[in-house]
């Protein structure tokens, strides 16, 4: 039985036996996701007194202008990963094409692919506001032993073994599931040790907060503008309060404690959404349905998406389930008039 203040190693080997699969694989996965993390968060904390503020002079694969923290994020995610041995293939946001780890090895039996946005909310790193770390996890579908392929990464969120975030704020926090519900660990600085804070976490089914970028409301399609109306009239326990950090991991996180509703729909400046189904969408769908919580594209599941390309975006709408719903129905009255 887990307990409060256990750390997060003696809650893996406690609660291995409901891991879909129990070789121990997976275990020492997420074990090593919880170093790089202990790594990457030390350098955040450091920002501001050392040069990893600002922009790196690059662009990652969306054209997106890349800081020096994305960069040093993710080169330190995928060196743990690649040097502990333990996974056959990574795909990253930062990254255009996936990382085949010990192809020519034909004794190498990892069984397992981890997509990642190395650190989300990076804008934000300057101005000293949260930002996170998302990562998905699945099993390869081609034989073991031989190279990764696509395939082993374009799959449907509902073929996610685990999947989680990190969040780095006031406290340091690690939030995953294995498909048996949402826990979170908080990161003793003292110690340099994760403790459950925050056992079988759920979303409130109702909540009174709405997640958006309302600058870009001129550019939303009109069934999202119908469904912010909504938020803002003065009814029953509305109008809803705005909050907006421009995170999803901390705009999800306060949403799923506290209930609300997270939106990155289309738009005319995006056509197909911003926000990408594999490294964002999906991890963030099995982690908000583990939680009572439901996510869609506005129409459909998010989950049931089939992908077709790496850096495939889509648009997203997650949070307290009745709010979704409420949302869902605001999408569908518009296409249907």
């Amino acid at each position: 039985m887990s307990r409060k203040h256990q750390t997060l190693g003696e809650f893996i080997i406690e609660n291995q036996s409901s891991f879909k699969y129990t070789s121990g694989e997976l275990s020492r996965l997420i074990n090593s996701i919880r170093l790089a993390a202990k790594v990457v968060n030390y350098e955040v904390n450091k920002a501001g007194l050392v040069d990893v503020l600002g922009a790196a002079g690059e662009s990652n694969i969306q054209g997106e202008e890349q800081q020096k923290l994305d960069v040093y994020a993710n080169e330190k995610f995928i060196q743990t990963l690649v040097n502990r041995n333990i996974v056959c293939g990574i795909a990253s946001e930062e990254e255009e094409d996936f990382i085949s780890i010990n192809s020519s090895d034909k004794n190498h039996q990892n069984k397992y692919v981890v997509l990642i946005d190395p650190l989300d909310g990076s804008s934000n790193i300057d101005v000293n506001v949260s930002v996170g770390t998302i990562f998905s996890i699945y099993r390869r579908v081609t034989p073991l032993g031989s190279p990764v392929q696509i395939e082993d990464f374009l799959q449907k969120g509902i073929e996610q073994v685990a999947a989680g975030y990190i969040i780095y704020g006031t406290s340091t926090m690690l939030v995953y599931t294995t498909g048996d519900g949402v826990n979170g660990f908080t990161l003793s600085p003292a110690i340099g040790t994760f403790y459950l804070s925050h056992p079988q976490i759920k979303f409130p089914r109702e909540g009174i907060i709405y997640s958006v970028n309302e600058g870009n409301y001129v550019h939303f399609p009109q069934g999202i503008k119908n469904y912010i109306k909504y938020c803002q009239m003065e009814e029953g326990n509305r109008p809803y309060t705005s909050r907006y950090i421009g995170s999803l991991v901390s705009d999800f996180h306060r949403n799923m404690i506290k209930g609300g509703i997270y939106l990155y729909p289309t738009s005319t400046k995006n056509p197909q959404g911003k926000l990408r189904l594999l490294y964002e969408c999906n991890p963030m769908a099995f982690l908000a349905e583990q939680a009572e919580g439901k996510a869609s594209d506005g129409s459909c599941r998010i989950m049931d998406i089939l992908p077709t390309q790496l850096h495939q975006r889509v648009p997203f709408v997650c949070g307290s389930i009745s709010m979704v719903e409420k949302a869902e129905s605001f999408v569908r009255a518009s296409k249907s008039s």
